[in-house]
């Protein structure tokens, strides 16, 4: 039986290095074996495609539901907003629920960051923070990807920003099956 949380936690993983999905998956590893019961929700990422942290983490009992349609530039902006729409509201019904002690809202900051078109009535910022400042009391919330806006900085108990030093991509290697996804 997991200790009851007294106090829920907002993290977030930025920056423009690699590891920020890892270290909320990691997290949700820790949770897991701890007792609670974990959720991801994935913005950005499409379920035409397999991922290999939804793989292990399903084997754990961890829901990953990819709730976006892929890159930017795969699909058309009415494409992307409807599907930002649509994850806006599984985000509020699964955190409202109470179902969960850890919810992580992957690639969140960056469907924030989109401006090559307009998602403010889709994904409005101030829907966000509200959702995440009055969810159940213990439940965590980790947000991951880029460019996090300010926002959700200042509301954040733990920011962690991920910086790139050496990647072999600058050498022209392609994203590794088992590395990236």
């Amino acid at each position: 039986m997991p200790r009851k949380i007294e106090r829920g936690f907002t993290l977030v993983y930025t920056g423009d290095g690699k590891g920020k999905t890892t270290a909320a998956v990691g997290l949700c590893v820790r949770a897991v074996g701890r007792g609670y019961k974990a959720l991801i929700l994935q913005f950005i990422k499409s379920p035409q495609r397999s991922y290999g942290e939804q793989i292990a983490l399903e084997k754990l009992g961890v829901e990953v539901r990819q709730l976006g349609i892929g890159f930017t530039w795969t699909k058309t902006p009415e494409e992307h907003r409807e599907a930002f729409k649509t994850a806006l509201a599984a985000a509020k019904e699964a955190i409202q629920s109470g179902l969960y002690d850890v919810v992580v809202l992957d690639e969140l900051n960056n469907a924030l960051a989109i401006t090559s078109f307009p998602i403010d009535d889709v994904l409005p910022l101030d829907e966000v923070l509200d959702m995440i400042q009055n969810r159940p009391a213990g439940m965590h919330v980790v947000i991951t990807g880029r460019s996090a806006r300010p926002e959700i900085i200042t509301i954040a108990d733990l920011v962690s920003e991920m910086q790139p030093v050496k990647h072999y991509y600058e050498e022209g290697v392609p994203a590794v099956i088992g590395i990236e996804f």
